[in-house]
């Protein structure tokens, strides 16, 4: 049996990044990284889907520790994966991976103060006979992200066999799927929608963009001049801490904005599409959302393109509900019919808390969903565990970066003091909330399987990075909520 101070689980942004600031941090400690698929990568790696990208700017999505140097700061899926591993050659994490390897369940005893961690071979799972691997290890940082990767969501579209088409799903494409020359219909209205639309469109005869409600998109430009300007002027790191700082702040203005000042921001961003779209084009049909801008995430379109391929007429957009689908397209409601020779369907993602992984606590069962959330990054009765979770309304790397960097001091201040395990403990004073507060669907239909989050501090989760730098980085590790022990 392997042992191990500290096993990361998942090899992706966030779990790659976790393991650059242990190895810098405390290099004299052991630990491996756990990844289910075949390369590292994570979200980077799976979606291949046409022109698949970041939604937001790399200078905040890329790490605090490795300056992103493309002139491109709305990057490739791709250049992505290629940032994260270099980033891992870097640091040398890249010899401390265990690929196609699933933790399936990790069980805490806390007389040892160690957890024992169950792992299944996910390499060739129909025809392997090998047995269950177990490791232990002292800490368990979980970097699995939010969503399941086998499979994303697809609603239960009436008479969806149909269709004599092809139905695919982003998550899954087809290396060899051709849309060239197509009629191509893509199913929804989030990030993903809408950069497949005028990606597909540059090669397909035609592409539609059927949404059952509007999404707040907004334009940007995928070049960073600020950062280019900086870049001549100052050493290559300052340059990229200034240019994140400025656009954390940007990012920050915009969501404060959209908390106090909602119909103000929305008829900014109506103002903006309409300076892309133009009198002729039905703004308050396919561009207007009923909810206040950031109940739900906002889309982001580099330089314009979703506008620019709707203004070209290789796109279009409808917005309605489906009836059922035909063999060759899609009924709608309001009669009308749409056909396709492919249809797409990025109708999001299901969620899936820690990879599904099975917790157990000297003995007992444990459920996330049981627990609070302490400052956003562990869990209430589940010691030496913690998960990277980013923002929902700023860039992910953003939290899981500072999260690592708190993870590495709360092992720092053990080590110190010789404690061999933390654990948050439960409050029953505080009021239990939703994990999310927001108004997605894919979000929606599956909170019930996340922790809870409470209306006080350090229960409660601050969607706000310049708060979390205090807590995080600059305050204390010890505080009441906060127990440290020994090994019974």
């Amino acid at each position: 049996m392997n042992h191990f101070d500290m096993i990361i689980i998942g090899a992706g942004l966030s779990g790659i990044g976790a393991a650059c600031h242990l190895q810098s941090k405390h290099p004299n400690k052991t630990y491996k990284v756990i990844e289910s698929r075949e390369r590292m990568g994570g979200t980077w790696d799976l979606f291949r889907y046409p022109g698949v990208r970041s939604d937001s700017d790399m200078h905040t999505l890329g790490y605090s520790f490795k300056p992103w140097l493309s002139t491109k700061s709305i990057a490739d899926g791709p250049a992505i994966r290629d940032y994260i591993k270099e980033s891992a050659a870097e640091f040398g994490v890249d010899q401390h991976i265990q690929y196609q390897r699933k933790v399936v369940a990790a069980s805490w005893d806390s007389a040892t103060a160690k957890w024992t961690l169950s792992l299944e071979n996910t390499g060739d799972l129909a025809g392997s006979t090998a047995e269950p691997e177990t490791l232990t290890c002292n800490f368990i940082y979980s970097c699995t992200g939010y969503y399941r990767y086998d499979q994303g969501f697809t609603p239960d579209f009436p008479d969806a066999d149909q269709f004599n088409g092809q139905i695919v799903h982003p998550q899954l494409w087809p290396e060899d799927l051709d849309y060239s020359g197509k009629r191509v219909i893509v199913i929804g209205s989030g990030a993903t929608a809408i950069t497949l639309v005028p990606s597909m469109a540059k090669t397909a005869s035609h592409v539609t963009m059927l949404q059952r409600s509007p999404t707040y998109v907004l334009s940007s430009p995928d070049e960073d001049a600020m950062s280019q300007r900086l870049r001549r002027w100052f050493p290559e790191q300052l340059a990229y801490d200034l240019t994140r700082w400025k656009n954390v702040t940007a990012q920050a203005l915009l969501f404060q904005l959209s908390r106090r000042y909602p119909n103000y921001v929305k008829k900014l961003i109506r103002k903006v599409v309409h300076g892309w779209m133009g009198d002729d084009f039905d703004i308050d049909t396919h561009f207007n959302p009923s909810y206040k801008p950031w109940d739900q995430r906002l889309c982001l379109v580099p330089n314009g393109d979703l506008f620019r391929s709707l203004r070209k007429g290789t796109s279009s957009i409808v917005t309605d509900h489906i009836e059922r689908f035909t063999e060759n397209g899609i009924q709608l409601k309001s009669g009308e019919t749409l056909e396709a020779d492919i249809i797409v369907t990025a109708t999001g993602l299901e969620l899936l808390l820690l990879g599904g992984l099975k917790l157990e606590v000297d003995g007992v069962e444990k459920k996330a969903s049981d627990s609070l959330t302490y400052k956003g990054m562990m869990f209430s009765g589940i010691p030496n565990f913690a998960l990277a979770a980013g923002y929902t309304n700023a860039s992910w790397t953003l939290k899981c970066d500072l999260t690592s960097n708190y993870v590495c001091r709360l092992i720092s201040y053990m080590d110190k003091h010789q404690y061999q395990y933390c654990v948050a403990n439960n409050d029953p004073s505080v009021k239990r909330l939703q994990f999310l507060d927001l108004a997605s669907g894919y979000v929606n239909r599956s909170m019930d399987q996340f922790p809870k989050q409470g209306d006080k501090s350090p229960w409660k989760l601050h969607q706000n990075y310049l708060l979390d730098i205090f807590n995080l980085r600059l305050g204390s590790v010890r505080d009441k909520a906060m127990g440290f022990y020994k090994a019974k």
